[in-house]
């Protein structure tokens, strides 16, 4: 049997974390789908781009994943490419809130396709996206949260970037 698991998300940047729950469900699946969201409403730091090839520098020599781009509704992206599963991570009670209500209407949406959540690493629990980016906005270094590569590039492009530091 070839189980396919979709690990959706905007990976805005790719974090510990994330790669944790990567290498986790390769655990339960024979191959992963790390999907990362184009999502025009949202005002991304990396592009789908860059965000797409810091993934593939943040997994090297992982087998069974493969990593693409896609918009719209994770169901039918999850349809497209017959899978069966979405993984979604939780860090805290307010992340099973958001996620669990999304997980209804997918299951209203597509009935056949079921949401795993994953509880996240305790050296994990407290990485967010959007506190990483805060750190690095101020040129501190976070790379005991976030793969190296996506440090550099993190640091890079706020030096390159005129940011108020006030």
């Amino acid at each position: 049997m070839n189980r396919l698991a979709i690990y959706p998300g905007s990976f805005d940047p790719m974090t510990n974390g994330h790669l944790d729950l990567i290498k986790r469900s390769l655990q339960l699946y024979d191959r992963v789908i790390v999907a990362v969201a184009k999502n025009s409403r949202k005002n991304s730091f990396f592009t789908v781009d860059e965000r797409v090839e810091l993934i593939k520098k943040s997994l090297p020599g992982l087998e069974r994943i493969e990593i693409d781009t896609f918009s719209g509704l994770t169901v039918d992206y999850a349809r497209k490419r017959n899978a069966k599963v979405i993984i979604r991570g939780l860090r805290a009670v307010t992340d099973f809130d958001y996620e669990y209500a999304i997980s209804l209407m997918n299951s209203k949406l597509a009935p056949d396709i079921e949401t795993i959540f994953l509880m996240a690493s305790n050296e994990h629990s407290f990485i967010s996206s959007t506190i990483v980016k805060e750190v690095a906005r101020h040129g501190r270094a976070v790379s005991n949260q976030v793969p190296d590569v996506v440090n550099e590039a993190l640091l890079r492009k706020f030096q390159s970037q005129d940011f108020d530091q006030d």
